[in-house]
């Protein structure tokens, strides 16, 4: 039977290391996380949501059977906790730059195994995708864009041959532009990274993994739909709120029509805005 080795690496019954990728996630401290869903999430919210996503993209890649060991580089208290609760190894950051701190946990992994940077906020992310993308990169290095088709959510190195990772703003460009062959797969979960609204209606609709599912679950506002026409959705809270929300937060969650009587979960920002409208979330295989 399989166990974790004392630097996280799965070794077989003898004790013997198995060969495989070792993913790096570099995540940053919880106040700086997902700036972008400010208007929609408090920051309470949005560090619930960034370890969740975190708990489901380790859990996810360390289902993946070419993954040897996951390692979690931050130097925030809380996602080594969560880190560490998914199975991951952590790694302390000493850096303020998120390429800075992929390059260093590698350097510190070092260059006889293959290393994979993966983003932390994948939470569809199923283990096949990953075994795919590794496939896909035979052996060279490689990376994967976001759905949007300019960021990345994946770099791999093989052994031998420095991560150089250049993730923020073009980040695909950018790679491609360092020798990384960029991959076609279609992985949407691989490729879902979630930095807007838009972004984890698309991972609700793909099928999030069980930490962010129950998250949003626990999170939203139990509601029966009341009304429904001319693009607009009328909701009555279970305490007996009346919300009103354009058709488009239904769409977003996964909803290809409502009715009069369905019930919802029901997301609304620090604004009081309705953003999100989901049901009974599925978790990915």
């Amino acid at each position: 039977m399989d166990q974790a080795g004392v630097d996280g690496a799965r070794v077989d019954g003898a004790g013997v290391e198995q060969a495989g990728v070792r993913v790096v996630v570099a995540v940053k401290r919880l106040r700086a996380a997902k700036s972008r869903l400010g208007p929609a999430l408090g920051e309470q919210e949005r560090s619930a949501l960034v370890l969740a996503m975190l708990t489901d993209t380790v859990s996810a890649a360390l289902r993946c059977p070419v993954v040897a060991s996951v390692h979690v580089v931050t130097a925030d208290p809380a996602v080594v906790a969560a880190a560490r609760a998914a199975g991951a190894v952590p790694l302390t950051d000493p850096t303020d730059s998120l390429n800075d701190a992929l390059a260093h946990a590698a350097d510190q992994l070092g260059a006889e195994r293959s290393v994979l940077a993966l983003q932390g906020d994948l939470p569809a992310l199923r283990p096949t995708e990953l075994t795919a993308a590794v496939s896909a990169a035979a052996g060279g290095r490689a990376a994967v864009a976001d759905t949007g088709g300019t960021g990345t959510t994946m770099l791999l190195a093989p052994a031998g041959t420095a991560l150089d990772p250049h993730f923020g703003p073009g980040s695909a460009a950018a790679h491609a532009a360092s020798g990384a062959h960029l991959l076609g797969g279609g992985w949407p979960g691989l490729r879902g990274d979630v930095d807007t609204v838009t972004d984890l209606g698309a991972a609700v609709r793909a099928g999030v993994g069980p930490a962010t599912a129950a998250l949003l679950d626990a999170a939203g506002t139990p509601a029966t739909v009341s009304a429904h026409e001319h693009g607009v959705v009328e909701l009555r809270t279970d305490a007996g709120s009346l919300l009103r929300c354009y058709e488009s937060a239904a769409v977003l969650g996964g909803w290809l029509r409502i009715h009069v009587g369905q019930r919802v979960r029901v997301h609304a920002g620090t604004d009081g805005a309705v953003f999100l409208l989901t049901a009974a979330i599925t978790a990915p295989g």
